[in-house]
């Protein structure tokens, strides 16, 4: 059935595959973090990436007869997507969604901007920076090393998009991003083991660590790789300018993380800049 469902996603129009990927990966965050109490930051990562490594595998059944430069890709791909994981539940867990995610979009942002040409699409990076800096202001709960968990994240995550376009042209359907599952599973896995032990084997913990795994990783990183494939990079960072916003939604409705008029307006800002982007392509 995840077969068939990823099938016919694939003809779904690239910006509706971004969007849908950035939706499912917020709410799949959200319910992490309401598992950091019982398995830990490292816990619930080591959970998810093991369990999305094993959906990913059995839905593709990649092979591993690659060449030598497909596979330092896939290698690349799946220790940047470990790194970067890591990062972002180190600080989700002292710092609000909607801050953590608005932190990390200065990555996604850099390469927006690296590969414009157009005069244009600086006006809307421009607005998306102004919503940035407007969300992430007047939070006093924020930590200093939430903030630099978060822009090691946000490194993390702009190399993600440039790999995952090379991924995309090196391998075929989701091969590639099973095998990268898996090398981030490797690379993440052994310290959420050796942090948390017994508590990542309860059943209920299994159970909502599936829904996380599908959320957070099967989903969105299935989408989005399907996307990358007809877009290049630079809109594909545009069009991410979403991600702000709706993590700011879904850290109210899910975590009841409330944001001020300040920072609601800055997420009128990020959605304008995105549609503004979306418009102009």
């Amino acid at each position: 059935m995840i077969r068939n469902l990823a099938r016919a996603v694939a003809d779904a129009p690239p910006p509706a595959q971004v969007l849908g990927g950035i939706l499912s990966v917020q709410v799949g965050a959200a319910l992490a973090k309401k598992l950091f109490d019982s398995t830990g930051t490292t816990g619930a990562l080591s959970l998810r990436l093991v369990l999305a490594a094993l959906v990913l595998v059995a839905v593709w059944r990649p092979s591993v007869r690659l060449g030598r430069r497909a596979w330092l890709v896939v290698i690349a791909y799946g220790a940047v997507l470990g790194a970067l994981n890591l990062f972002f539940y180190l600080a989700l867990a002292t710092v609000p969604l909607g801050i953590v995610v608005t932190i990390q979009f200065l990555g996604p942002l850099a390469v927006a901007i690296a590969g414009s040409r157009h005069p244009v699409d600086l006006l809307w990076v421009s607005l998306a920076g102004v919503g940035v800096f407007l969300l992430a202001r007047g939070r006093g709960d924020v930590g200093l090393a939430g903030i630099l968990f978060a822009l090691a994240a946000a490194v993390g995550w702009g190399s993600y998009i440039l790999l995952s376009a090379s991924l995309g042209r090196h391998t075929t359907a989701g091969h590639g991003l099973a095998l990268g599952m898996v090398v981030a599973a490797v690379v993440a896995a052994p310290v959420g083991i050796v942090t948390s032990g017994p508590a990542l084997v309860e059943p209920w913990v299994l159970a909502v660590g599936l829904g996380v795994a599908l959320l957070s990783s099967v989903v969105p990183y299935s989408l989005e790789l399907e996307a990358l494939r007809r877009m290049p990079p630079k809109v594909f960072g545009i069009l991410l300018s979403l991600e702000p916003a709706v993590a700011a939604m879904v850290g109210l409705v899910v975590l009841g993380e409330v944001l001020g008029g300040l920072q609601w307006a800055a997420v009128l800002l990020v959605v304008t800049a995105s549609v503004g982007a979306t418009r102009t392509r």
